[in-house]
């Protein structure tokens, strides 16, 4: 487990990435940042034809993956990503807000695994499994 202060700083370095910014990325609950995160479809998170684009979904999972996985790490570990599928199982029109939660399934000495799912209005839009490895940090 984290310190206090590598936890915060982790949370913090995530939320300040100028792409989930640019996205409208933001924590379900600022003070439980594990809960997951919601981001607006609109502006820059649609594609030609007016729906929510497939790589915003894909990225932001990633991104409520890692969230959840902080708390799983020790300071001097960080986590990258070497495997994530994402299965979109329906459009999501713009003026919608999309909701995503990701949850550690088990963290090994050098592995973890998790899952993430999107919901517009409690409806499952994508699911997704995500891999990391876990690496030293630095």
């Amino acid at each position: 487990m984290p310190s206090d202060s590598m936890f915060d700083s982790r949370v913090s370095a995530v939320l300040g990435i100028p792409l989930h910014r640019f996205l409208g990325m933001e924590l379900q609950d600022p003070d439980d940042p594990s809960a997951g995160i919601w981001f607006p479809v609109a502006g820059p998170t649609l594609n030609p034809g007016g729906l929510l684009h497939a790589g915003v979904i894909y990225t932001l999972m990633d991104v409520a993956c890692f969230l959840a996985l902080i708390r799983h790490l020790e300071d001097d570990e960080h986590a990258v990503t070497h495997d994530i599928t994402v299965s979109l199982l329906r459009p999501v029109s713009p003026d919608k807000r999309v909701d995503i939660t990701g949850t550690v399934l088990r963290r090994g000495r050098t592995i973890a695994f998790m899952r993430a799912d999107a919901t517009v209005d409690g409806q499952v839009v994508a699911a997704a499994s995500v891999t990391k490895s876990v690496v030293r940090a630095g």
